[in-house]
């Protein structure tokens, strides 16, 4: 059974249960106040009787009635009962509609008052409401008579089994409306909650975690139950997307990771197989039967050439090796160690370092005055490498030209601008330009690189709270402006003590 169909039946039998209990008030109150007059009526009809006792002999008591007040309106019937002498005495309407009134025995002690009968009379059954007076002995008490004044209550009758016919349908009536209605606001309370149910479904079906509940209605119970859902819902998704992601960076890392290291391994390989099956015949016998080594040019240029790739491809798979290190140490939540540093100095030796490199292009210090006096916090080892990043990155990318490095600032912020005048790029490849292996190049050929340096860059940039700004265009070069925060606190005084003595406070 639904929680909506036992809502709905719980409703019902406590509507049922009041109406009961109103029905049956109605019906008493009704009751009483439709024959309170005529039993009013009747009781005074039978205390305006005399009873006129006539003593025939021995225990003979012969019994009339004296009427001493006039007639009402509604027409009563008078039955006077001789218990002595078992004689019945009816007025004249009685024997007219042969009508005779139940006859209680005297020895039963029978329940004087109001009674009502169901009396066959020449028009057929008739209901009457029948008022019992006893009469008794004045000088024993004992009970000698009874009178009986009784009068047709079938108008009253008639109403109030049209009465009992109203409330017994009108309540099967509101109980069916009730019961509907019921059931359609049940219904309508709960579709909250059948929503919550079918987005569940949906989720659960299709895997779609961005399905979210609508909110509908007032922010009842139920209203607050569907906004912690779709809150839930809302963490679960981006926690699924997170691991998603992750799940995908990963697949995409060893899938370049493995490209990557199979070209240097591959020429590795090939180099030393070349070297094998050129060394296997060096050694040959001379015209006294002693093996010397025999080395011509030819084969001496090839092994050189070989070693050299070897020796090549050994770097740029040790360059790669380091790379992979320090982006595991980043996935792992690493944290650097940083301390106030002077940020002209650092710029200063990387510039001075950056002209002894090999490049194409000519390499310039522009202004770096916006640095004097101005501190970051950061590491000094981490940011040379940051730096020697772009400035190798613009090197690669600028086969004539020149590159420079300069400094500005702005607000609470130093700025180290790296611009080149090289093979530009698509502005629409910039939002890429920090994933880990791309390469504005698609053909990985043009240049030589991983594709991991800047993905480095940008997490030292990170770990320094800083930002990047990068402008380029295709065949007209590109500018990297790195951003990072001004650190404003004080540096400690150097203090310098010169000979033995000692001053004391």
């Amino acid at each position: 059974m639904t929680i909506r169909l036992r809502l709905t039946l719980w409703f019902s039998g406590i509507l049922a249960a009041a109406l009961i209990v109103l029905c049956v008030a109605i019906y008493f109150f009704v009751n009483m106040n439709t024959y309170a007059d005529t039993k009013t009526q009747l009781r005074d009809q039978a205390d305006s009787y005399d009873i006129v006792k006539y003593e025939n002999g021995l225990n003979q008591i012969d019994l009339n009635i004296k009427r001493n007040s006039p007639f009402y309106e509604k027409d009563f019937y008078v039955q006077l009962v001789n218990y002595k002498e078992g004689v019945i005495k009816t007025s004249g309407e009685l024997q007219i509609n042969g009508i005779k009134f139940p006859i209680p025995e005297a020895k039963t002690n029978p329940d004087y008052g109001y009674k009502k009968a169901v009396l066959n009379t020449n028009a057929g059954e008739v209901a009457f409401l029948i008022y019992q007076k006893p009469i008794s002995n004045n000088t024993d008490g004992t009970l000698i008579g009874l009178l009986q004044v009784g009068t047709v209550v079938a108008s009253e009758e008639n109403y109030l089994a049209g009465l009992r016919v109203i409330l017994i349908l009108s309540s099967l009536i509101c109980l069916i409306i009730a019961f509907t209605v019921g059931l359609f606001m049940a219904r309508k309370a709960l579709q909250p909650i059948e929503r919550v149910v079918h987005a569940t479904e949906k989720i659960h079906s299709g895997s779609d975690l961005s399905v979210r509940i609508p909110i509908e209605g007032p922010k009842d119970e139920i209203g607050h139950l569907v906004y912690t859902l779709n809150i839930m819902l809302s963490r679960i998704e981006m926690a699924y997307n997170g691991l998603d992601e992750s799940y995908k960076a990963q697949r995409r890392f060893v899938s370049d990771a493995s490209h990557e290291l199979r070209t240097p391994l591959t020429t590795i390989r090939g180099n030393i197989e070349l070297l094998q099956r050129m060394w296997s015949k060096t050694l040959e016998p001379d015209e006294a039967g002693d093996i010397v080594l025999a080395l011509d040019s030819q084969r001496y240029e090839l092994s050189n050439e070989a070693m050299q790739d070897i020796a090549a491809e050994a770097r740029r798979m040790s360059t790669l090796v380091n790379d992979l290190l320090a982006l595991a140490r980043a996935d792992a939540g690493y944290e650097m160690e940083k301390t106030t540093q002077p940020m002209l100095p650092i710029v200063e030796e990387v510039g001075r370092r950056a002209g002894l490199l090999p490049r194409n292009a000519e390499w310039r210090i522009g202004d770096l005055t916006a640095l004097d006096g101005y501190q970051v916090h950061g590491n000094a080892d981490y940011l040379q490498q940051l730096l020697f990043i772009f400035i190798e990155n613009a090197f690669k990318y600028t086969p004539s030209g020149w590159i420079e490095m300069s400094a500005t600032r702005r607000e609470n912020q130093l700025g180290i601008i790296i611009k080149d005048t090289g093979i530009g790029m698509n502005p629409k490849e910039v939002p890429h330009i920090f994933d880990r292996f791309y390469r504005a190049d698609e053909s990985r050929g043009k240049t030589v690189g991983t594709g991991l340096g800047l993905s480095i860059a940008k997490w030292i940039i990170d770990e320094h709270r800083g930002s990047i700004e990068v402008t380029t265009m295709e065949e007209e070069g590109s500018t990297f402006v790195i951003w990072l925060p001004i650190d404003f606190s004080p540096q400690p005084a150097s203090i310098i003590i010169e000979g033995t003595d000692r001053i004391e406070d």
